[in-house]
């Protein structure tokens, strides 16, 4: 009996390793599984007046390769997100894409360069970068675009004006899963940073998502916690004039 008991406490122990292993917490970056296929990463933004601000991004895999939306903030950050797709996913990443111009998005993009993985973001996005010293994305696209990965695709969705007017999301059908970025508030969160930000049309874009995408399941924001169908909803009616 004490055998049986010992041997049950060792798979179980190996199975909750295993269970595990994927997620990944450091000074610089946290990871967190959100689908089978599907995880969110987060970094941190240091503002005066909020100290370390934690900013989303996504990762998507399947079959040996993936796809990140928005950079870590940092080419430190960055380059733990690299490592950790690369070691732990076993995948190469195929593409990154910044979902708008600031550097929650894209401030670790020279690090993803650096290891040979190409960017890409809407032409509206370069064009607000052209006379800044940031790093650009290296592929431009106008309004979406389509990704496929392994044996599946995410796409990449100019759905209007809001946070940005650049702004873009990501949506992920095998799991339906949103990357909402900036354009999307977790809930309960305030309006935030207006300065790029068009308050008139921003609930009409948001309502443009979720009339094309209702059958979401889960929305990962550009801060804050993730959730479902009803950041779209509480997004809507936060911006709504």
């Amino acid at each position: 009996m004490k055998y049986h008991f010992t041997l049950f406490l060792s798979v179980l122990l190996v199975c909750s390793c295993k269970k595990g292993s994927q997620s990944y917490t450091s000074a610089n970056l946290k990871i967190r599984k959100i689908t089978q296929h599907t995880f969110s990463h987060t970094s941190y933004l240091q503002i005066k007046k909020y100290g370390k601000y934690p900013c989303n991004g996504m990762v998507l895999y399947d079959n040996n390769e993936a796809v990140i939306f928005d950079t870590p903030v940092t080419n430190e950050a960055s380059t733990e997100l690299i490592s950790w797709v690369q070691n732990t996913l076993k995948c190469k990443i195929i593409a990154v894409i910044p979902t708008h111009f600031h550097v929650d998005c894209l401030g670790g993009l020279s690090e993803f360069h650096k290891n040979n993985i190409p960017s890409f973001a809407i032409q509206k996005t370069l064009n607000l970068l052209k006379n800044s010293k940031t790093e650009l994305p290296e592929v431009t696209f106008s309004n979406s675009k389509k990704l496929v990965f392994g044996n599946t695709s995410v796409t990449a969705e100019y759905f209007g004006k809001g946070h940005t007017s650049d702004n873009i999301v990501a949506y992920f059908p095998k799991e339906k899963v949103l990357f909402g970025g900036c354009l999307l508030k977790s809930l309960g969160a305030k309006k935030g940073n207006l300065n790029d930000a068009d308050t008139t049309e921003w609930s009409n874009t948001v309502l443009n998502i979720k009339n094309k995408y209702p059958d979401i399941s889960f929305v990962i924001p550009g801060h804050g916690k993730t959730g479902d169908l009803k950041l779209l909803d509480y997004t809507i009616k936060l911006f709504k004039q």
